[in-house]
């Protein structure tokens, strides 16, 4: 009975009126479209950074001094190479890590060691962004003004037009200005804005149990309905085989799960963050699988999609060392053996060009389709 106290008052702190209800939902829709037992089944894995070199621990709207922001930037320059040599998937593809660069913190010398990685195959880079108080306007050209920036050093997909298209991760969970008081965005159309000016998808949730969490989770979707309303992304399509968009941006969530624990706090919120804290796991690793995010009707094709803060120094040190190490031997594991996992290490915009492959009906080895509608960046195209 103290057991299950302990879980329900545990429960209660994480804000579940927020998400509980779809969460349960979701987990019931799970059970009843299960990942086939046998033939081939694919995991695409993508670690989707939240890349901020001059992020100050004590308040994120603060900043560290040049020097910090530019040794963040080298270690992930000098280390991840070494790390992901060690590592490959079922395609013999090593590692990749999408980073996702905030706009308001650019500077040339933190994007072009970025592009080194790009040029490597390890990685792509994609728009964050952190602003309050905004408005479509402002929000329009700071969008641009990054565009054209991050271009600059060969980031960034082109679509058959030419016009450049990026993934999106927003600061502080604030997507179409989410938050009870406005603050950290400010724009209520801001995912018209952002298809406007060339978004393919955002990758920014799961964000429980930040008040930002909208009521669909495990899913990936499409925002339905009037694109300029406020939190636009709290309606939603799930995305299914024979049916696709292509005038607004696709949100792809990573896992989300209450995982029962045999330590001192009996159940645990996991929202595939990685920190120094809370690194992978075998553990972890089957929790978010069983979460089973995939496009309807393509059950054998399961997306889990990470995220992190990976600039900081601690957060560094453990993906760059031992937490980098703890997650890349749990995703080997899964393949070896009978019946096991065909892995795949993608981007986010290869996790995006494989979902949509789904829904327009594509089977078989999703590795075929990681440059399915947009191809590679300029830097990564190598």
């Amino acid at each position: 009975m103290r057991r299950v106290s302990s879980i329900v008052a545990y429960v209660r702190s994480k804000h579940p009126e927020r998400w509980l209800a779809a969460y349960l939902l979701q987990r019931l829709g799970a059970w009843r479209e299960r990942v086939p037992a046998r033939g081939e089944r694919h995991l695409l894995v993508a670690v989707c950074d939240h890349f901020e070199p001059l992020w100050a621990a004590d308040d994120g709207w603060a900043a560290v001094p040049e020097e910090v922001g530019a040794a963040r930037v080298r270690a992930w320059h000098e280390r991840f190479p070494l790390l992901a040599a060690g590592y490959r998937d079922s395609e013999d593809r090593r590692p990749r890590h999408t980073f996702f660069f905030p706009a308001e913190q650019y500077r040339p010398h933190f994007l072009e060691p970025l592009a080194d990685l790009a040029r490597a195959g390890l990685g792509e880079v994609e728009l964050h962004l952190h602003h309050d108080r905004d408005t479509a306007a402002g929000l329009r050209a700071t969008i641009h003004e990054a565009l054209e920036r991050f271009a600059a050093h060969g980031h960034l997909a082109r679509d058959r037009a030419g016009r450049p298209r990026y993934a999106f991760i927003h600061g502080d969970w604030a997507l179409a200005n989410a938050r009870e008081d406005g603050r950290r965005c400010g724009v209520d159309d801001e995912l018209a804005v952002l298809a406007e000016t060339g978004c393919y998808a955002d990758f920014t949730f799961p964000a429980a149990p930040d008040e930002c969490q909208p009521p669909i989770c495990n899913q990936i979707y499409w925002p339905v309905g009037d694109l300029t309303r406020r939190r636009a992304h709290y309606h939603g399509e799930r995305a299914r085989v024979g049916r696709w968009y292509d005038d607004r941006p696709l949100l792809i969530q990573g896992p989300l799960a209450l995982a029962l624990r045999a330590r001192r706090i009996p159940v645990q919120l996991d929202n595939a963050d990685l920190t120094h804290a809370f690194v992978a796991s075998p553990a972890r690793l089957r929790t978010w699988i069983a979460q089973h995010v995939h496009v309807a009707g393509r059950p054998e094709w399961v997306f889990v999609k990470l995220h992190t803060h990976g600039a900081p120094e601690d957060t560094a040190a453990s993906l760059l060392g031992a937490g980098g190490h703890a997650l890349h031997r749990a995703l080997a594991a899964v393949g070896e053996g009978p019946g096991g996992w065909r892995l795949h290490y993608v981007t986010a915009r290869e996790m995006f060009n494989v979902a949509c492959a789904a829904m327009q009906g594509c089977r078989g080895n999703p590795a075929r389709y990681r440059d399915h509608l947009l191809p590679p960046p300029p830097a990564a195209a190598g």
